[in-house]
């Protein structure tokens, strides 16, 4: 090999690592912002459990506790560029493939896409609320005004009874790979002691099972909306949380699924230091 083909090899190589390196950070800071939001998501759900329901238990009321506290402005900067991370890995992943040998597959990079169009919504709202211009209303809110939306399209019942229906099983897909524990083939587990492994399984199979619960019920809200061509019955996170609050033993299930969700903020934050990127 002479010496200039020597020296593209090592320019590519670099590129390469410093490329690696900038996808590395970006997961990172990205899974940390949505651990802060599922966290403080979790606490405020915990609030209302316990009859506090002040605050909206979604991505609005997280915003509002963070700009409540000292440097909260800063806080909320340095969280909607996390979330910026979260959607540029996820573009990356789209395009470039994620690691693993299955990584570059259509179906891998199609879930990429649709994960990175959904942070960069996410982070665009952060952004936006930090700005000052709000956060663009409560989830409940939105959700109601989407439906009525779709509904007076033609086919809108069926487009919200399939979507409602897509969300229920992702719901059910989420806690279901939480519970077999389908996230060890993403983790350093060679680098984790077996007191980390006990408490990442414990924060990462609570925290996806009650996610999961929550995306499935969430679904199923919107199904029966598309079902009574009622707009009103489809829920945001707010209100689909304080629904189990109406379930036998409510306050005690909206509880155990409050402490769920903290559980999955705890998961993302050990995945920020062990998953493989």
């Amino acid at each position: 090999m002479n010496a200039g083909a020597v020296a593209r090899d090592g320019g590519l190589r670099a590129r390469r690592a410093a490329t690696g390196s900038v996808r590395e950070t970006a997961a990172r800071a990205g899974l940390v912002a949505r651990g802060v939001i599922y966290a403080l998501v979790g606490v405020l759900a915990l609030r209302i459990a316990f009859g506090d329901g002040g605050r909206q238990a979604d991505r609005g009321g997280a915003l509002e506790e963070i700009a409540s506290k000292p440097f909260g402005a800063a806080l909320l900067w340095a969280l909607g560029i996390g979330v910026v991370g979260m959607a540029l890995w996820r573009l990356s992943e789209a395009v470039f493939g994620a690691a693993g040998q299955d990584g570059g597959k259509a179906g891998k990079r199609l879930m990429s896409a649709a994960r990175c169009v959904f942070y960069a919504f996410v982070a665009y709202s952060v952004l936006r609320f930090a700005a000052g211009s709000g956060g663009g209303g409560s989830s409940d809110k939105q959700s109601r005004d989407v439906t009525a939306q779709v509904l007076k399209m033609p086919g809108g019942q069926w487009l919200v009874a399939v979507a409602g229906a897509g969300l229920a099983v992702a719901g059910v897909w989420i806690a279901a790979r939480a519970v077999l524990r389908k996230y060890h083939k993403h983790l350093k587990l060679g680098e984790m002691s077996r007191r980390a492994r006990r408490a990442v399984d414990t924060a990462g199979v609570g925290g996806g099972t009650a996610r999961g619960v929550v995306f499935a019920a969430a679904g199923a809200f919107a199904v029966r909306a598309a079902v009574d061509y009622d707009p009103d019955k489809a829920k945001g996170l707010d209100d689909t949380l304080r629904s189990f609050a109406d379930a036998p033993m409510g306050p005690v299930l909206l509880a155990c699924v409050a402490a769920g969700l903290v559980l999955f903020g705890v998961f993302s934050w050990a995945l920020a230091r062990w998953r493989k990127v």
